[in-house]
């Protein structure tokens, strides 16, 4: 069976009869998340896009002419992810990367008119997405849950500055050399 023919079969924990309930409130955010990311997946296959090119064209969208540098850091991603991304993107006619006059190591990363156009097709799919993962909940139990994750995430930004400050670093996802 070639990669593309691979499919993975939907992942139902809450149906499958894991107590999620039960679990760890970074179980629970590492669940959804993933099943918003297999959600947009879905809907971004119909447009030959992947949810790791996705993710540079949302940025690229409210900042264009970012190095490829910038990009990385702003996707939190490493540099080899966002080149091999970005050569996808290049390839379907939706970047160019063109070195700033008088800098040969430096590439800018520029959206086309192809790659300009498709924020109108693509961000619907995501906004179709979060209509989906939060049908059903009142409006007051949004709010407060976008409060609570946004207080979350100053706290764990926190924490990793005080760690950096304390001379620890998160260590890389992959071992020297692979």
């Amino acid at each position: 069976m070639s990669k593309s023919e691979q499919v993975s079969a939907p992942i139902r924990m809450v149906r499958s009869g894991e107590h999620l309930e039960e679990d760890r409130i970074a179980h629970l955010i590492r669940y959804v998340a993933r099943g918003v990311t297999r959600s947009l997946q879905l809907r971004l296959a119909e447009h030959d896009v992947q949810f790791g090119t996705w993710i540079f064209l949302r940025i690229l969208w409210e900042h264009d002419g970012l190095s490829q540098r910038e990009l990385a850091d702003r996707a939190g991603l490493m540099q080899s992810t966002t080149h091999t991304a970005l050569s996808k993107l290049e390839s379907m006619g939706y970047i160019t990367r063109p070195h700033p006059k008088g800098d040969r190591k430096k590439r800018v990363v520029q959206l086309t008119e192809l790659g300009r156009a498709m924020q109108e097709t693509l961000v619907p799919l995501a906004e179709e997405v979060n209509g989906i993962s939060l049908s059903d909940i009142p409006d007051d139990q949004v709010e407060m849950l976008r409060s609570t994750l946004l207080q979350m995430a100053v706290n764990l930004d926190r924490d990793e500055e005080q760690a950096f400050e304390a001379g620890k670093r998160v260590p890389p996802t992959r071992l020297p050399g692979l």
